[in-house]
């Protein structure tokens, strides 16, 4: 009898040990998980901004074509339809934008294109063109 009190005691602190060595592996394996989580949210989070760059990228160059077409066509303009888009841009974006303008026999057009920033040097999201043609008043 005391033999199978011993047997049974031994084995219950052998289940003990071992739920114990358990807890500590699913702490670690938490962490791990945790880690991997953060690291797929951290990049989801930097794609959702890189998406709004190119978007607003897209936006300011749209806005400098019309106020560069529209500023050319006008006869009495103080500025240059070049001048005036690079104007209605965002300085950050305005430095590196190429504008130019054409000048038809009635109207003008004026194409601005926009290199896209990156916010990892590794990735490249080329550039976007915008163009805008108003008629010469």
């Amino acid at each position: 009898m005391v033999t199978h009190a011993l047997h049974l005691r031994s084995r219950t602190r052998r289940a003990r040990d071992a739920s114990r060595k358990g807890h500590a592996s699913q702490k670690g394996q938490a962490a791990i998980e945790y880690v991997g989580v953060l690291t797929l949210l951290l990049v989801v989070a930097m794609a959702v901004v890189q998406l709004g760059i190119a978007v607003y990228a897209a936006q300011q160059a749209g806005t400098a074509s019309r106020s560069g077409a529209r500023v050319e066509s006008y006869d009495r303009a103080t500025m240059g339809g070049e001048q005036a888009a690079r104007a209605s841009m965002s300085g950050w974006l305005a430095d590196d934008a190429d504008v130019r303008v054409q000048h038809g026999f009635d109207d003008v057009t004026v194409t601005v294109d926009v290199e896209i920033p990156t916010l990892l040097p590794m990735f490249d999201f080329g550039s976007v063109t915008k163009r805008a043609t108003m008629p010469r008043g």
